[in-house]
């Protein structure tokens, strides 16, 4: 690829933290409050944060153990566990990060009915609308063609769009603080208004600390990308800190403006009311502008990597061929037609079943839980197969640990829902398998 179509460090950083930044970060005081106490809730970031930087450190020492596998979650499963392993992680990355396009889009439209719309005139409502359906579908088809036309280009709108949207969630931070009342704070700190037993509002949490760092891999999955091999790691790493302290300042601090309860009946984002609150109409008013900004930056990140995944698979025979065509600016025509396509009919499906942003978040978090597990087992394996130092070690096996943690508090509705999706996949890797006559292999 030619090197002027390469991503430094800045605009890999700024991929990693946007699309764990995106539409979350919006409605996480009211998604934790609505489910945990603030003692859950510090157990529950205590479990994330370290489960998260080891698995940030698992994409760092696999990038420089085996820095020939580019697109890290389909061929860290494949090097690790054969062709069906990588096909599954691929089928379930690519699924999760579909889905989680989907809902940018409709949350950006809720924000934007949030400033428009009126109990007696809604245009946009929670983003599920037919006026909303066709702004969707306008931006999907315009950042389509913007991918086409080069992920570098599409790299570094993304960076200006990043620094953007941090703004207000600094002053966000600020404010909180200003206003930070420890009473409020430690009220029922235990959550026992809740009546729900001090473990379950620990695992309730989990999803919804997932999901918004979902997007730890950015840096990887572009790996081919990047001018330096070595700034894969050093953007993983820098992006994971940046947005950890942001979630925690943001989760935490909101309890000190409004006590838990008072927090957890607000509407979504639930930012922009406590800003309300502190500021009056103009804070939400830029938090809901923030809001637009931040999800249509994760939006454009999400879109990069649903077009990649495909795309590498194809390399090694896990997808179709086509999939594998890049053309002049190093783009899968194919793969994000593909991509485009199915997020087309999912707009539809929101469309007409009326779903929503907390629905689609659910499917696409569901999705990643095994693709994460087998980069950090993987990790494991190749650290005795090589043998490592202890640190590395430790490192995969914390973060396995971390892993079955996850899939464990998801519950089974979660790993039902999953399975049945991986249905459709396992029928197009198969198939291609047999077009290609390449025979299907496992560990």
């Amino acid at each position: 690829m030619n090197n002027n179509n390469k991503i430094g460090l800045a605009a890999l950083t700024a991929l990693v933290f946007s699309s764990m930044v995106g539409a979350g970060i919006f409605s996480l005081p009211q998604n934790m409050a609505e489910v945990a106490g603030v003692d859950a809730m510090i157990v529950g970031w205590l479990i994330t944060g370290a489960g998260i930087l080891l698995l940030a450190g698992c994409f760092l020492h696999l990038s420089r153990l085996v820095p020939e596998l580019d697109g890290g979650i389909y061929t860290y499963a494949k090097a690790g566990f054969g062709d069906t392993a990588g096909f599954l992680s691929a089928w379930g990355y690519w699924l999760c990060a579909t889905i989680g396009v989907v809902s940018y889009l409709v949350v950006a439209f809720a924000a934007i009915g949030s400033l428009t719309d009126t109990t007696d005139f809604i245009l946009f409502g929670d983003g599920n609308t037919i006026p909303a359906f066709f702004g969707e579908s306008l931006v999907l088809w315009l950042v389509h063609y913007l991918v086409l036309r080069g992920v570098k280009q599409a790299a570094l709108i993304n960076l200006l769009a990043t620094l953007a949207k941090s703004l207000p969630l600094i002053l966000f931070i600020g404010c909180a603080w200003w206003y930070f009342e420890p009473a409020k704070f430690t009220f029922d700190h235990a959550g026992h208004a809740l009546q729900t037993p001090f473990i379950d509002q620990v695992k309730n949490t989990m999803l919804i600390t997932l999901w918004v760092f979902t997007g730890v891999e950015g840096a990887i999955i572009l790996s081919e990308r990047a001018k330096n091999r070595n700034d894969i790691g050093k953007a993983t790493c820098f992006g994971v800190v940046f947005a950890l302290i942001l979630y925690v300042a943001i989760s935490l601090l909101s309890l000190g403006v409004m006590n838990r309860a008072e927090v957890a009946a607000l509407p979504n984002p639930s930012m922009a009311g406590i800003m309300a609150l502190m500021t009056g109409f103009g804070g939400k008013v830029l938090i809901s502008i923030g809001l637009i900004i931040s999800v249509l930056a994760s939006y454009l990140s999400w879109i990069l990597y649903s077009a990649e995944v495909p795309c590498t698979a194809a390399e090694y025979g896990a997808f179709p061929k086509r999939f594998s065509d890049k053309n002049k600016n190093g783009t899968s025509p194919a793969a994000l037609m593909m991509t485009s396509i199915t997020v087309q009919i999912c707009l539809l499906m929101v469309m007409f079943t009326g779903k929503g942003y907390n629905t689609l978040v659910l499917i696409s978090t569901s999705m990643i839980l095994i693709p994460y597990f087998l980069v950090a087992a993987f990790l494991v394996k190749l650290s005795f197969r090589i043998n490592t130092t202890l640190s590395v070690r430790l490192i995969g096996t914390g973060a396995s640990l971390y892993g079955l943690w996850l899939i464990y508090a998801a519950g089974l509705d979660a790993l039902m829902l999953s399975s049945l999706l991986y249905v459709p996949g396992l029928i197009l890797y198969f198939y291609t398998k047999r077009t290609q006559r390449i025979p299907a292999q496992s560990s």
